[in-house]
């Protein structure tokens, strides 16, 4: 979390705070023989109660401004790649991308960028290159030498999954758990103690049970990205809430399912965001009974909010429904037997009073590029998060 320390060696005279904001008053300048107060303000952060909000961010370099960037504390772009053991940027777009993003800390210098080493599908080789501590040292060295070429604040790993199948055909072994928290060393020993080391983390028990020391990891990372969402798959045989914040006689898992189990391990929650998803999931043949809800039904594809919000309200056949238990909606068209499991303003005004109750460190989204320009939901969790933005 930025403090101002980074800036305070560097202002002369009195000082003051409001709000956790940093000034600085210097006395006997003068202009035309007018002599001025002028007030700096040296930093702010995004969320005026201290909470991070966190974007990641998959688009290109010239959409970017399209967003209300001043609403965030962290942007964090993906996906770079593991190739020959370090950590590679794609193609040139890709780089240009991160540049642009770099860029932004001109005008908004309290906010942190991120470059991000994964996702669904890009962990291939992670579970072998991380084996030894040749590979993961090597690796940490890639990492460092790109901080300092982009000029990033850090590095997140999203392996998915340590120890876990998910993937097919990605290898995975027990001893990954054991591998993943000596990764996150050798970035330290790299980074320094400077630099942010955050990883995503899947909310559902199999992962919270089997694939990371939290203890251990907690220790050397600045922040986890669980991602409590997608709790409803894919390859799910019933419909539920993809991104359910609380559990119900339906479905067990959910966000607060998993930040108490993690609590229940001593992780600290002031490192814990939670995940908010700007995507929707449809699910085609589920039966009328609860409205489609926990019905057999096969999922048929994501939709981006931008698509919930065009074509698929009353107009086309939806009605819309909340789960008061789950503190989630749904949408449900009779005549198609489409189920869509979403986040809305609703959930995401819960899921923000949640994270200020738990002094959680925050709320982080998937996808920056799934939202409106504005009045999105990254509006919505940056104004629950009590955010003046980077004004």
């Amino acid at each position: 979390m930025y403090t101002g320390a980074d800036h305070a060696g560097k202002i002369k005279g009195p000082s003051f705070s409001v709000n956790g904001i940093l000034f600085a008053a210097i006395r006997g300048m003068k202009w035309g023989g007018c002599c001025l107060l002028t007030v700096l303000l040296a930093c702010c952060t995004g969320a005026g109660s201290g909470q991070s909000v966190i974007a990641y961010y998959t688009g290109n370099a010239a959409d970017i401004d399209r967003y209300p960037i001043d609403r965030l504390t962290h942007l964090v772009w993906g996906f770079c790649s593991l190739k020959q053991g370090r950590m590679c940027v794609g193609a040139r777009a890709d780089s240009l991308a991160i540049r642009r993003l770099v860029r932004l800390k001109k005008k908004y210098p309290a906010l942190k960028i991120l470059v991000a080493l994964g996702g669904w599908g890009g962990c291939r080789d992670c579970s072998a290159t991380f084996a030894t501590a040749a590979g993961r040292d090597s690796f940490a060295a890639s990492v460092a030498e790109m901080v300092q070429h982009f000029g990033v604040d850090g590095v997140d790993i999203d392996w998915e999954y340590p120890s876990l199948a998910a993937f097919p055909g990605h290898r995975y072994a027990a001893e990954d758990k054991q591998h993943f928290t000596q990764l996150l060393r050798a970035l330290r020993d790299r980074l320094g103690p400077d630099r942010e080391i955050t990883f995503a983390a899947a909310g559902f028990a199999p992962y919270l049970q089997g694939s990371i020391d939290w203890v251990d990891a907690v220790r050397v990372a600045d922040r986890i990205h669980l991602m409590t969402y997608d709790f409803i798959g894919s390859h799910h045989p019933t419909t539920g809430h993809h991104a359910a914040l609380f559990s119900t006689s339906g479905q067990e898992e959910s966000a607060d399912h998993a930040v108490r189990y993690l609590d229940s391990l001593g992780v600290p929650l002031g490192k814990v965001a939670i995940g908010v998803a700007f995507y929707g999931r449809e699910f085609d043949g589920a039966s009328g009974y609860n409205q489609g809800l926990y019905q057999a039904a096969t999922f048929k594809r994501f939709l981006s909010m931008r698509q919930l919000r065009r074509a698929y309200g009353p107009a086309e056949g939806y009605t819309s429904y909340w789960d008061d238990m789950a503190q989630a909606p749904w949408r449900y068209n009779s005549g198609k037997k489409i189920f869509i499991t979403y986040d809305d303003e609703r959930s995401v005004a819960a899921k923000t009073r949640y994270a200020r109750a738990k002094k959680l460190n925050g709320i982080f989204f998937w996808q920056l590029a799934l939202d409106i320009p504005h009045g999105g939901l990254t509006d919505r969790i940056a104004e629950g998060l009590r955010s003046p933005g980077h004004r």
